[in-house]
């Protein structure tokens, strides 16, 4: 049986410990208090979430803080040193997140689906929603009053900062609220979300498609820029709106205002794309990845020759030189 390994660095460990096996229901609980902005929060998003759900649904893998010699190894990027190499016997599979593929890394998971048209030897599996989340109480009805951004406040567009934003959310009757990190998972008394980044229309590759996700689950309607994450995703227009500018984020909004019957209508729809995304849904895309993708591969690559192995490292090399010169060009273009 070929080992599963999820790797975080001892002093990356929630206390510096290895938690205790979980039980489902007590993931939630678990990740929470871990889910506040913190240097090591991707780490506990990705590594730690994904090596806990897995284990709590009965799959075998094991989470470590020392590099394995043998096995498929699973780790966030920034958990990886720029000098590791998979050995004769390991597979080294990168979770991707905001940061830069690693060079040696046999396989890379990714958080956006475009970043695989880039990115060779890369699989998308959607970001986890946010543990713990509280969906939009039903005793609120068809009240349409609380609008609010749910995430890092610096991630946030500047005019909806501006005290002219707030006059505009009082003269429509509604309440604008950046929630606090504590609150994060809480969308009991929210109505619909507005996430933009910015209106500058870049595509934001290396970016989830976490806060649609949340959307869903919430059951709220969700306003969002124009990203690449959000647009892979889209089915129908009810799965989000779309906004390149602060005048389309009122009009959406004047919409979702007075038209109760578009917004009753994705409420409905984000029932159904809730499930593609809930955890049960992702666990098993996580399983399928393993035993479909990554096994296979480590028996490919373990199976390799000696000579085979070498020459895979000299055109990761060669990949790597490539690319800087390119990085050099790039830059000498930019300042010339």
């Amino acid at each position: 049986m070929i080992p599963i390994y999820f790797y975080i660095p001892k002093d990356d460990l929630p206390n510096n410990q290895v938690p205790p096996v979980l039980d489902t229901d007590e993931i939630d609980a678990y990740l929470q208090p871990l889910g506040t902005p913190t240097n090591r929060g991707t780490t506990y998003n990705w590594t730690l979430q994904t090596y806990l759900r897995l284990k709590a649904s009965g799959f075998s893998c094991t989470l470590t803080s020392v590099i394995p010699k043998q096995g498929i190894l699973i780790a966030f990027r920034g958990s990886l040193s720029f000098q590791l190499k998979p050995t004769s016997q390991l597979l080294i599979i990168c979770l991707l997140a905001d940061a830069g593929f690693h060079p040696w890394a046999q396989l890379h998971v990714v958080q956006n689906y475009r970043q695989t048209k880039i990115i060779k030897d890369s699989h998308y599996i959607p970001h986890w929603p946010q543990p713990g989340l509280i969906p939009r109480s039903y005793t609120r009805g068809e009240l349409f009053e609380n609008i609010a951004y749910l995430g890092d406040a610096a991630n946030l567009a500047p005019e909806f900062k501006s005290l002219l934003w707030l006059e505009q959310m009082q003269s429509l009757g509604l309440n604008w609220r950046v929630m606090p990190p504590s609150s994060w998972n809480d969308y009991s008394n929210v109505d619909a979300i507005v996430a933009v980044r910015s209106f500058d229309k870049q595509d934001y590759i290396h970016k989830p498609a976490t806060k649609l996700y949340n959307a869903w689950l919430a059951g709220i309607p969700a306003i969002l820029g124009h990203e690449s994450a959000y647009q892979s995703e889209r089915k129908s227009e009810l799965d989000y709106i779309e906004v390149t500018s602060p005048s389309e984020v009122i009009l959406a909004l004047k919409r979702l205002r007075d038209h109760k019957q578009l917004r009753q209508a994705i409420i409905e729809n984000s029932l159904v794309r809730s499930q593609e995304i809930n955890f049960t849904n992702l666990v098993m895309r996580w399983r399928d990845f393993i035993t479909q993708t990554a096994i296979p591969e480590y028996e490919y690559w373990s199976a390799k020759s000696h000579l085979s192995q070498q020459y895979f490292f000299i055109q990761k090399n060669l990949g790597l030189r490539i690319n800087g010169i390119k990085n050099r060009l790039t830059h000498l273009n930019y300042t010339s």
